[in-house]
């Protein structure tokens, strides 16, 4: 069982830096490489997933009083 769950949030996390990385970079996996449509779908659900972690994430982190945004570019 303790394995499940550290696979499980391993998986979480790995898909929550990819959606990361395609935010900040615009770089994504490219799916449309995948032949089978049954596992591309997957993938895309998979990665879909990771977006949706990632803006509850920053919406979360955005009432925090532990974070601040930093608007200085430079």
């Amino acid at each position: 069982m303790n394995k499940i769950v550290h696979y499980t949030f391993d998986a979480i996390l790995i898909t929550t830096v990819l959606a990361g990385i395609r935010r900040s970079t615009g770089l994504q996996p490219a799916t449309s490489n995948i032949e089978s449509s049954a596992i591309r779908n997957y993938v895309d659900k998979y990665l879909n997933f990771g977006e949706w972690v990632f803006d509850m994430t920053v919406a979360y982190l955005n009432h925090s009083s532990y974070f601040t945004k930093n608007n200085k570019k430079d």
